[in-house]
């Protein structure tokens, strides 16, 4: 074999060990992203998790109606879930009769959709009061002392991760003032879990206000934090004083 020959083998072997190493480097990174994420979501793989599913709370509205944009909501999650290798079960609000830290929950809407989500406020963020109605000012999510309203200029969404007793799998909450402010608190989750699970670790509870910006020009892609109120959200409310 020629010196010149020899050279080229040589460079063909040294290109193929580069490509296998690097090949070996990315999946080696995607592993641990999607184990970071699956402690992060308490989803480990093939495990199962509930996807609790809000009502529609429009006039005329069946039981079980879901809005449109809930639906696109529900659809992000369940890819979210489907990308940690686990399971998704879709539970209607009024039927997710079980207790907590047996499988992770992710459950959207406020609590006049869900009723999942009104007991998870009042159990582990006492400190939240989240209303709605049909009038203008009408929907707002208040926080201790702090109030998030929605207008025609913006809408928030109230994003949280709730830790359950002994270690058990994690509560998320993503409960917007309108089906977009729904539909963008997913997507913030979906994008930015890395950055919660750094900031918050993979066991702990935190409670963010979204600012979704300008929905009825930009939809659900205009997201901004408008305040970590996780504090405030776990602060039991002192009770109201009795008149003598």
């Amino acid at each position: 074999m020629t010196d010149s020959v020899l050279n080229v083998v040589l460079g063909l072997v040294a290109s193929a060990i580069s490509a296998a190493l690097g090949w070996l480097a990315q999946a080696l990174r995607r592993r641990r992203r999607v184990e970071r994420m699956r402690a992060f979501l308490g989803l480990p793989a093939a495990s199962e998790c509930l996807v609790v599913v809000p009502r529609s709370v429009g006039t005329g509205s069946h039981a079980h109606t879901v809005t449109r944009r809930d639906a696109y909501a529900l659809m992000w999650l369940a890819g979210l879930v489907e990308e940690c290798g686990a399971r998704a079960e879709l539970v209607a609000h009024d039927a997710a009769h079980r207790g907590l830290g047996l499988k992770t929950e992710l459950c959207l809407g406020g609590p006049v959709s869900n009723e999942r989500v009104a007991a998870h406020l009042a159990w582990g963020l006492p400190g939240v009061l989240i209303t709605s109605g049909p009038g203008p000012g009408s929907n707002v999510i208040v926080v201790g002392e702090r109030d998030f309203r929605a207008d025609q200029d913006q809408a928030h969404t109230l994003l949280a991760r709730i830790a359950t007793p002994e270690g058990g799998r994690p509560v998320f909450l993503i409960a917007g003032q309108t089906g977009v402010a729904n539909q963008a608190g997913v997507r913030y989750l979906v994008s930015h879990h890395r950055e919660l699970a750094r900031r918050y670790g993979r066991d702990g509870t935190f409670a963010l206000v979204l600012r979704v910006v300008n929905p009825a020009a930009y939809g659900p892609d205009m997201v901004e934090l408008a305040a970590d109120v996780t504090t405030e959200a776990q602060r039991r409310p002192a009770p109201a004083s009795t008149a003598v």
